[in-house]
């Protein structure tokens, strides 16, 4: 149990999937521009990071390592992403239409957002148990949220009038994630990233 708190926190914070391994930076930048937006998002990619790794786990562990097809484990992961992506799309887009129009073309596109796929192979990789891919896969997440939240936090207080103009847009966006990433960085020392 201890174990799994570690990896759950050491995922969210120290090991966060988007600050400090840069995986899904596509639409942490993009859909970062207002909390509300941000943080639906963040719980939508919190839920499919944390269904598709216990799925993707089970497939791997009672379907593919028997049969000696561990080799198919991209092309699986992917289409277990995919489904469980547009499962959610229809969640959203039945109880929250709104959410569901302001997130537009990025929520189809969680399916290919890439830190989704990295910690399902990261589970892989590192040999987890299957609550220990719990707590992965609900850590990567959160820390996923816990980012894009603050980053959207970031650039709604962000008055444009004080920024250099030739730093305005996305120039500042990327320093902002700089600072941001050495910020996480910075907690390596506390529990192993």
């Amino acid at each position: 149990m201890l174990q799994a708190l570690t990896i759950l926190f050491s995922a969210a914070i120290t090991g966060n999937i988007v600050l400090t391994k840069f995986l899904g930076m596509c639409p942490y930048l993009s859909v970062s521009r207002r909390i509300k937006t941000a943080a639906g998002l963040g719980w939508a990619v919190v839920f499919v990071v944390t269904g598709t790794a216990i799925l993707n786990w089970l497939v791997y562990t009672y379907v593919l390592v028997p049969l000696q097809l561990e080799f198919l484990r991209f092309i699986l992961f992917i289409i277990m992403i995919a489904a469980f992506v547009q499962l959610v799309e229809m969640v959203i887009e039945r109880y929250s239409p709104v959410l569901y129009q302001n997130l537009g073309i990025f929520l189809p596109l969680i399916t290919v957002n890439c830190a989704i796929l990295g910690v399902s192979l990261f589970m892989v990789i590192r040999e987890y148990t299957l609550a220990q891919t719990v707590a992965f896969g609900l850590g990567s997440g959160l820390g996923w949220m816990l980012a894009i939240v603050a980053m959207a936090g970031i650039r709604e207080k962000l008055k444009p009038d004080r920024i250099p103009k030739g730093l305005q847009g996305p120039g500042i966006t990327l320093i902002i994630v700089g600072l941001m990433a050495l910020a996480f960085i910075g907690f390596t020392g506390v529990l192993g990233g």
